[in-house]
């Protein structure tokens, strides 16, 4: 079959070169149109140039759809154009491109469809008359709507400019950050899945930042990002904090934010504003708590007979009474509290201190001269913890006065201790965990429990009780830690009262 010829943007509606369809039954608006306009043209010619001679031109229609056109002899421009031919012309042209607009992408005059079997126009490349610098008409891609749809905003992006993506279009301003939901304009962006990001809002969303300098927490040597966390309240910080001198909670361990300050105790210690709320700060202060634990230790039939002075101290008063002391084991780097069994001074706190700025200042001190009426001289306790904190300290000091009270001689460090911190533990989880089964399995115990909760706590008050519990029961030591696991299976296995009258008869815990 012979190509089509390829059309140009002339002065006369005529085609140069041989047509031939060989589609009998398909018939394109363009081309009725031409076959109505050549007629016409031709008819005028016969007119003007004498029933067809004068050098006029005669198509051949073949049929309605095969035909050839002839080109004529003399150029098109030498003969004048009526108005209503050249309106036909301007139409004819408008028409096939608004036709060549409508094929599908990749479709128009220069490629193939079912009418013209592949073949390029005639003369496109062999310097003829049809291969003009000016480009054929229909030589854009266009492409039909609903070709493309924009993933974003599922409407038809149209012939503007669109982004590919992970085979989805979008609109420019539809491509947006999953994060902040804005446009994404940078040559580079972050992806997780499927979901675009900005670079520096994937950043916020995966790096961690310090929450002591509120930074982005740097990479180490090796490109890694290193940090530390507080194993209970998931504290992140940069592993410099722990060697610049930021102050730690003495309570509670947190490190000090930036942009949180907090109250400097007059030995040296820091206190946050969360345990700063129940904090207990003299012996006064500390009175009805320590008659409530010996009220504890009363209700499940462990009453201490003998009166043993309690007094709060500061830490250097508390060190002095260490060194001074004979007996004992001390969980160091620090001790926070002290069952004496020495005849010494101790420089007790007699006025609580008073909040200057973001210290504590002004706290009345008086020596006590302590003397021995029985095995136990007195309770020593560090001033300025939360109450919960300060109560664990007081039954875990009362424990030990009442095994010397009652005649337990020379235990193992870890035996004594451990059984100490069983009493502390469950003292607190009468206080913290409600509906918590005393092991005493005494109806007084849980009574003179309540009374020591007059008003209720906060949620942060229990939630540093359940960090006192969590310290108790993960402590590293071999003595405190690894005494308390120890003492505490056998306690859950046997229960209190068999488990201490073993300790008695053998010095260590039942198995």
């Amino acid at each position: 079959m012979a190509p089509p010829s390829n059309v140009n943007h002339l002065s006369l509606p005529c085609i140069y070169g041989d047509f031939v369809s060989s589609n009998t039954e398909r018939k394109s608006g363009l081309m009725k149109w031409l076959d109505k306009l050549f007629k016409t043209i031709s008819s005028s010619c016969r007119g003007s140039g004498g029933g067809g001679g004068g050098g006029g031109y005669n198509p051949h229609f073949l049929g309605e759809e095969n035909m050839v056109v002839r080109a004529p002899a003399r150029r098109p421009d030498d003969r004048p154009r009526t108005k209503k031919e050249q309106e036909e012309l301007d139409y004819a042209t408008a028409l096939s491109l608004s036709e060549g607009m409508g094929k599908p992408r990749g479709y128009n005059e220069w490629w193939s469809d079912d009418n013209y079997a592949g073949a390029l126009p005639r003369g496109a490349d062999d310097g003829s008359m049809n291969s003009s610098t000016y480009p054929p008409y229909g030589t854009l891609q266009c492409h039909p709507a609903g070709y493309r749809v924009c993933a974003g905003c599922h409407r038809d992006i149209g012939y503007g400019n669109y982004l590919g993506f992970m085979g989805a279009y979008f609109h420019p301003n539809c491509f947006r950050c999953h994060s902040c939901g804005y446009p994404i304009t940078e040559h580079e962006f972050s992806l997780s899945g499927r979901d675009p990001y900005h670079k520096t809002c994937f950043k916020e969303l995966t790096q961690p930042k310090c929450d002591v300098c509120l930074q982005f927490i740097p990479t180490n040597e090796a490109g890694l990002i290193e940090y530390r966390c507080h194993p209970f309240w998931s504290q992140k910080y940069c592993p410099s904090h722990e060697h610049d001198n930021t102050a730690r909670c003495c309570s509670c361990e947190r490190l000090e934010s930036w942009n949180v300050r907090y109250y400097s105790l007059e030995d040296g210690r820091s206190l946050c504003l969360e345990c700063m709320e129940s904090t207990i700060m003299d012996t006064g202060d500390c009175q009805p708590l320590y008659h409530a634990i010996r009220d504890y230790y009363e209700g499940m039939n462990m009453k201490l007979d003998q009166q043993i002075p309690m007094l709060l101290v500061e830490r250097q008063a508390l060190n002095e009474a260490i060194v001074g002391e004979k007996n004992g084991y001390h969980h160091m780097p620090e001790t926070r509290g002290l069952c004496l069994s020495e005849e010494q001074t101790v420089t007790s706190i007699k006025k609580r201190p008073r909040i200057g700025g973001h210290q504590l200042i002004g706290m009345r001190t008086q020596p006590q001269k302590l003397t021995r009426k029985c095995e136990v001289t007195a309770i020593l306790v560090l001033y300025g913890l939360p109450r919960l904190l300060t109560g664990a300290i007081l039954t875990h000091e009362l424990m030990h006065g009442w095994l010397r009270l009652k005649g337990y001689r020379n235990l193992n460090p870890v035996v004594e201790e451990g059984i100490c911190q069983v009493l502390s533990y469950m003292w607190l989880e009468s206080e913290v965990l409600p509906g918590s089964s005393n092991r005493a399995s005494t109806s007084a115990a849980s009574s003179s429990s309540s009374s020591s909760k007059k008003g209720g706590k906060s949620y942060v008050e229990n939630k540093l009780g359940e960090f006192f519990i969590n310290q108790i029961a993960n402590d590293a030591s071999p003595v405190y830690g690894g005494g308390f696991r120890a003492a505490n299976a056998a306690v859950n296995k046997f229960g209190l009262r068999r488990t201490l009258d073993h300790i008695r008869l053998t010095g260590n815990f039942p198995l």
